[in-house]
């Protein structure tokens, strides 16, 4: 029996989550291997961006990108030496950056609407379907508008 994806949220800044999908990848924590290692090939990954930019960034606080996991095992791409990252292969649907606020309401992981910001801040958490379909059903309908 084929074994049912994962969803997750994996929070970075805009500017780092677009270098991974210009680059078809996603990776955690600077490229720690521990967290993007729970990932399976058929995952799907949403991405939230808190700021714009890692380095002094303004707030966005926004959904980014989303993508389905599309390798077997974390890899580290060549480059320098000084910085080997674990990454995973990602495919990223056509879609719309969305603010997170709109959706609040609808999100069942986030219990204290009036505190949501708490339940970011680990930059990575497991989503259930429900959650996941709405957020993809969001950025997929601002995309369907432009």
């Amino acid at each position: 029996m084929a074994r049912m994806p994962k969803y997750l949220l994996l929070s970075a800044s805009r500017d780092h989550v677009l270098k991974g999908v210009a680059g078809s990848f996603a990776q955690a924590r600077h490229g720690h291997k521990d967290l993007i290692s729970k990932l399976s090939k058929g995952d799907w990954i949403v991405f939230y961006s808190a700021k714009d930019e890692y380095e002094g960034g303004k707030p966005l606080q926004q959904f980014t990108a989303l993508g389905q996991v599309t390798d077997e095992e974390p890899y580290q791409p060549d480059g320098s030496e000084n910085f080997k990252p674990y990454r995973r292969a990602v495919a990223f649907e056509k879609v719309t950056e969305t603010e997170i606020r709109p959706l609040l309401e609808q999100l069942s992981f986030i219990k204290n609407k009036k505190r949501w910001g708490f339940y970011l801040i680990s930059g990575f958490r497991e989503l259930s379907n429900a959650d996941f379909e709405v957020i993809r059903a969001a950025m997929k309908q601002k995309q369907d508008q432009k």
